[in-house]
């Protein structure tokens, strides 16, 4: 028991070391909770239960597991965000500035994952993960440092599950998450003309919160070399608040108001042969839940909302394993990721868009207890435009930024389980 204690704290606090995460599903919604199922593009993850990452994906594949287990990863993310400029127009007196580089970069995300056997019907398990992330960061003088020049959000969740063996054909689980988020950006704001020159606020914003949620998941075996599992993800409401900040101006509070979105998401894992197993899914992602993002400031001050209007997604994916040796597993996999972003309301925060998944990775069995996981991901991200007009009043003369996107991901991913 001394060593399932240590073995948890090392579980939290690796996945709760310092990371920046940057979005690499649609919106941002990250699926890297493993390095296993990077390999098949996280295709089929309700039904793999590979390891003790099933507490994310579906708790109920925790009874495929005997003993304890516990599982780090540690994924890297390069997201690449290239603007083209065609027409954006800045406040009065300012200079156009620059299409800002390349706004992605590498981002890092750790997570951690227990379980272990209580008896032959009973599992209990703990991960801690990061669901959701987001970062944008433009070069200094963008176009588009009105609307944003850095834009940044964490989350970390801590998930306690249990699951429960009925027979050998139907397993079930359930888990709470306790999350808390942080959402930070700097951008400009455009304090007037005095003396003819243009007044520009350097603007600052560092709010959070936490927030309560749930999941459930569902395993069925109807034969042998047949899995299907299906899970849910509750949405959770969070009321961030925090500090204001616009240099020269004011400092003051604000508060605003998020439902980040549920998912519901059916997988397939099937044995074809002695060496190939076929893996697929398919889910969905409430992000209706989300239209507008805006502040209350203490001040009285209006903060002009920033008017997403997302819609729900759907996201397909197919994967297999080859085993190649004893040892070595060969992992391959494709996907499709709807974006819940319209043309119409593209942001420079998420110049997000529909993409294509191809991955490749491998599991090696480290003697009898240890496996290692590892995998690599492009995301193909279809080019898209931006059309944010936003230079006149009651907005507060924040810029047209009009122009393209070129955007892609790279992700690599590792991983270590270990069996007691």
């Amino acid at each position: 028991m001394k060593t399932t204690n240590r073995l948890m704290m090392l579980s939290v606090t690796a996945a709760l070391a310092g990371w920046s995460a940057g979005a690499s599903a649609s919106a941002f919604q990250l699926l890297e909770q493993n390095a296993s199922g990077l390999g098949n593009a996280y295709s089929g993850q309700a039904a793999a239960a590979e390891n003790a990452s099933t507490i994310y994906y579906n708790p109920a594949g925790m009874t495929r597991l005997p003993g304890q287990q516990i599982s780090f990863s540690f994924t890297a993310i390069q997201p690449s965000v290239k603007f083209g400029n065609t027409s954006s127009a800045m406040p009065p007196l300012v200079p156009l500035g620059t299409n800002g580089g390349d706004a992605g970069g590498w981002n890092y995300l750790p997570t951690g994952y227990l379980s272990w056997q209580i008896n032959p019907q009973l599992w209990a398990g703990v991960g801690v993960t990061s669901p959701f992330g987001l970062k944008t960061e433009y070069d200094a003088g963008f176009i588009g440092r009105f609307q944003s020049q850095k834009t940044q959000l964490k989350t970390y969740d801590i998930n306690p599950s249990v699951a429960w063996k009925i027979n050998d054909v139907v397993s079930l689980g359930a888990g709470v998450s306790y999350q808390h988020a942080n959402l930070t950006q700097n951008k400009s704001t455009f304090g007037g003309v005095v003396g003819g020159a243009a007044v520009v606020l350097p603007t600052s914003y560092d709010l959070s919160d936490n927030a309560w949620g749930w999941n459930v998941g569902a395993m069925f075996a109807p034969a042998p070399d047949t899995r299907i599992g299906v899970a849910y993800r509750s949405s959770m409401g969070y009321n961030l608040s925090g500090g204001v900040n616009v240099v020269g101006a004011f400092a003051t509070t604000g508060t605003g108001a998020v439902r980040l979105p549920d998912t519901l998401s059916a997988g397939l894992s099937q044995k074809l042969t002695d060496r190939w197993q076929l893996l697929a899914d398919l889910t969905l992602t409430r992000w209706s839940s989300i239209k507008t993002l805006g502040l209350n400031l203490a001040n009285g001050v209006a903060s002009a909302p920033v008017n997403l209007q997302f819609s729900d997604t759907w996201r397909a994916g197919v994967g297999a394993n080859y085993k190649w040796t004893q040892d070595f597993t060969l992992k391959l996999g494709v996907a499709y990721d709807k974006s819940p972003v319209s043309d119409q309301y593209r942001t420079t925060i998420l110049p997000d868009n529909d993409r294509t998944w191809l991955a490749i990775g491998g599991k090696y069995q480290v003697g009898k207890a240890g496996t290692i996981d590892f995998g690599y991901a492009h995301l193909f991200v279809k080019n898209s435009s931006i059309n944010q007009l936003q230079n006149t009043a009651p907005l507060g003369f924040s810029g047209n930024v009009v122009g393209n996107y070129k955007d892609s991901v790279d992700i690599v991913s590792v991983q270590y389980t270990h069996s007691f």
